[in-house]
């Protein structure tokens, strides 16, 4: 059988996706379509909007045959290390293709700038490193360092892009497998990345979750009707439900134990504890915290971090790709696992009794995303419930 992978958040699943969908299953020919997809936070720093198990099932309704779930070790991520963990995930799964958008909509340039960017790896990682010493951002410093190198605009890539940049990220650790997946991509349709407007049929996940928290526009108009209605009568998550948990972790934690957080980094402690202390929402928060040297995205990720309390030390522990835990699959998608699974060089897990320790980061930050402390009990109880007893939803 013939696979081919993609690499999803569904943060909420739209139209854009389904079209993702379609199109790769039209370029690739495949049998089946296997989506590697973030669990309970994501690559931007942020909680889901909803939980794993409901974007699992919309997935499933809409073309998706298997979904695996991109471990948190991972999926919390920069760009470099998010790509790795879910195209060494796609070639343990036996895909042969994997496909993205990008504004670029092209293979050849993103395959030449891998090229001329591993030509020249040495020169461009000292000047990151000369770069960020002098207090630049990490993207800032990866941009200027580029630059310097080739010139403005000599680059066949535009990486000012947000999904070109995932997108040569996939391709860059694609070229790293000891046997490649043949890559694919379509031209991202319809609004950007960040666009907070909408006036089509395909509009931005960041426009569509301004709709469902403000509820002032109506969704069904770009989102599909399934996906449209899993979205009502749930809690909606987001960092402002987070924030009273957040300030409380920032203003009970002692100063040894926050420097050993991931991503926080030394002098940034006592930074983050005054703004806390100063304000009652996560906005006013990250307004009064962000620098140049230190983004939004960056910030966020940090503040995950901070939330379920996790330390450099387990985060490198858990950075290799050694299982894949299956969410939910069609019968296609399980004929599709039989006849892989002998082959298979990592677990396939089905169920956390069975994970031990692999799935420890996982499991306290799905405990985290169910505590929300706008959640009903009953919600918060059928959450950390389905995290142990939730068997791979089968469509």
């Amino acid at each position: 059988m013939n696979a081919a992978g993609i690499v999803v958040e569904y943060n909420p699943f739209h139209n854009g996706h389904l079209y993702h969908i379609n199109e790769t299953r039209r370029l690739s020919n495949a049998d089946t379509i296997i989506a590697v997809m973030s669990g309970s936070f994501l690559q931007r720093g942020e909680p889901a909007i909803v939980d794993k198990w409901t974007r699992t099932k919309v997935a499933l309704q809409h073309g998706v045959d298997i979904v695996v779930e991109l471990p948190y070790a991972f999926s919390t991520q920069r760009a470099e290390i998010f790509a790795q963990g879910a195209i060494e995930i796609l070639s343990h799964l036996k895909c042969r293709f994997f496909c993205f958008g990008s504004e670029n909509g092209g293979m050849d340039p993103f395959l030449h700038t891998a090229e001329q960017l591993k030509k020249n790896s040495i020169e461009l990682d000292t000047c990151v490193r000369s770069l960020m010493k002098e207090g630049m951002s990490y993207p800032a410093a990866q941009t200027k360092a580029r630059n310097e190198v080739f010139g403005e605009n000599a680059l066949p890539l535009d990486l000012s892009k947000p999904n070109n940049i995932l997108g040569f990220h996939y391709v860059q650790a694609n070229l790293g497998l000891p046997t490649p997946m043949q890559p694919l991509t379509i031209q991202r349709k319809g609004a950007g990345f960040h666009d907070t407007e909408s006036t089509g049929p395909i509009a931005s996940a960041t426009a569509i979750r301004q709709r469902l928290f403000t509820k002032e526009e109506p969704i069904h108009d770009v989102m599909p009707s399934l996906s449209a209605e899993a979205m009502q009568n749930r809690p909606l998550h987001s960092w402002e439900s987070y924030w009273p948990l957040l300030r409380y972790r920032l203003l009970s934690i002692e100063p040894g134990r926050l420097a050993s957080i991931y991503e926080v980094e030394e002098g940034i402690g006592p930074r983050l504890t005054e703004a806390a202390r100063q304000n009652s929402s996560f906005a006013g928060f990250m307004g009064q915290v962000k620098t140049k040297r230190y983004t939004w995205t960056r910030l966020q990720r940090m503040m995950t971090h901070i939330l379920t309390d996790t330390d450099k030390a387990s985060m490198q522990k858990a950075q290799q790709t050694s299982f894949a835990r299956l969410l939910g699959m069609t019968e296609s998608g399980r004929a599709y696992i039989r006849s892989i699974k002998k082959e298979m060089e990592v677990p396939l897990l089905s169920r956390t009794a069975a994970a031990g320790s692999l799935l420890a980061l996982d499991i306290k930050a799905s405990r985290v995303f169910a505590s929300a402390p706008n959640a009903s009990e009953s919600y918060v109880r059928s959450l950390l419930e389905q995290e142990y007893s939730m068997p791979p939803i089968l469509l």
